[in-house]
């Protein structure tokens, strides 16, 4: 295999509505799409960095930088067996996993076409009908997240995800869990909390809850072990696992017994195949997380949801749920049941809309090899 051609496509596109965390409102995407060519074969992925460096430390302008002048050239030209082989040649770079994640995802994307096989295959995956649930971002009041979240689950979703943050916790938790008794919830703090919050948060204990997510720092292992310790709720690490090797640590310590897996946030595909493993060989089941992803990004992340340590609903939401008009076709669906059928096609299984992507496209570049 021979990397010969990238191009980056920046994109600006704007949401259905609002998207809430404790760090923030999102109103509008903009994406860095990347299109890698091998064997004749055209990858697609994207880079899920957000426009300013808030839930890590990328942020849209530098990824593009880092993709153009850095991982890319280390890439073109260079002859690799298998995909499995690009994410050790980027090594050499620092962090920067989401841009790293968009070009090592693009070239696993152009392998599964090359042969003719589904990404979901490539990777080692097994079809089969994908659970997924919502997330739902803070809301201005108790009212109306129950009816949000009563929206959501007449649509079908298994889960559902509650954002949450100091002064917009236990009121809204327990509202939408008097409204819905059965129903599988989980929160998601983004890192708003320190560990002298221990005793509120152990308060969550009270509502049947499938996890806290990362309700610590987001380069914390060590105090979230002493907050399991305190709590009955499983915690999930999301923002504090970056490599494999730190969801070996946090498991022996105790820091959680759930692992959210964000391919851009590991650093790509061979990443996340790997902490996949790890988690599962500890009897850690894991669930893959998103970041507000087009289509093209949700098609991966449905792909790598085909391994079978994905045993929780994901956050793999329909397209309809951020975007009037995705940039693949079909759109990415939900079945009344509450799941995603993994499409049967070559790669990512979903036809790439260049119409829709030149209208929202703000700059591009294109490398080869020199």
């Amino acid at each position: 295999m021979r990397l010969e051609r990238v191009r980056l496509h920046v994109l600006r596109m704007r949401m259905k509505e609002p998207f809430r965390t404790s760090f923030g409102v999102e109103e509008e995407k903009r994406v860095i799409l990347v299109e890698a060519d091998v064997e004749g074969a055209v990858g697609v992925a994207e880079c899920v960095a957000m426009v300013e460096p808030l839930y890590n430390e990328e942020w849209v302008e530098g990824a593009f930088l880092m993709l153009r002048d850095f991982l890319a050239p280390a890439l073109l030209g260079a002859d690799f067996d298998h995909p499995r082989e690009v994410a050790p040649k980027l090594d050499f770079i620092r962090g920067n996993r989401m841009a790293k994640s968009a070009i090592e995802s693009a070239i696993w994307d152009a392998y599964a076409k090359a042969r003719g096989i589904p990404l979901w295959e490539a990777l080692g995956g097994s079809w089969r009908p994908i659970p997924v649930g919502i997330s739902v971002g803070i809301q201005p009041s108790p009212e109306a997240l129950v009816r949000k979240v009563e929206g959501y689950l007449a649509a079908g979703y298994r889960r559902v995800k509650l954002k949450i943050a100091p002064g917009a916790d236990l009121e809204y938790v327990a509202a939408v869990r008097r409204a819905f008794p059965d129903v599988p919830v989980m929160v998601d703090a983004n890192s708003a909390y320190r560990l002298a919050d221990a005793d509120h948060l152990a308060r969550l204990d009270d509502y049947d809850l499938m996890m806290i997510e990362q309700p610590l720092g987001h380069d914390d292992i060590v105090w979230h072990a002493r907050l399991q310790s305190r709590l009955r709720t499983p915690i999930c690490l999301d923002e504090s696992i970056h490599t494999p090797e730190d969801a070996e640590k946090a498991i022996a310590i105790g820091a959680c017994r759930v692992v959210n897996v964000k391919i851009g946030r590991v650093g790509g595909l061979e990443r996340s195949l790997e902490l996949h493993d790890v988690c599962r060989a500890a009897g850690v089941p894991v669930w893959c997380g998103g970041m507000l992803e087009t289509g093209i990004g949700r098609a991966h992340n449905v792909a790598i949801t085909t391994l079978p340590g994905f045993t929780l609903p994901g956050d793999t939401a329909a397209s309809s749920r951020y975007w009037d008009e995705d940039i693949i076709e079909p759109p990415v669906v939900v079945t009344p049941e509450g799941t995603i059928l993994p499409p049967k096609g070559p790669g990512i299984g979903y036809e790439v809309r260049w119409d829709r992507i030149a209208r929202v496209r703000e700059a591009e570049a294109e490398l080869v090899p020199s």
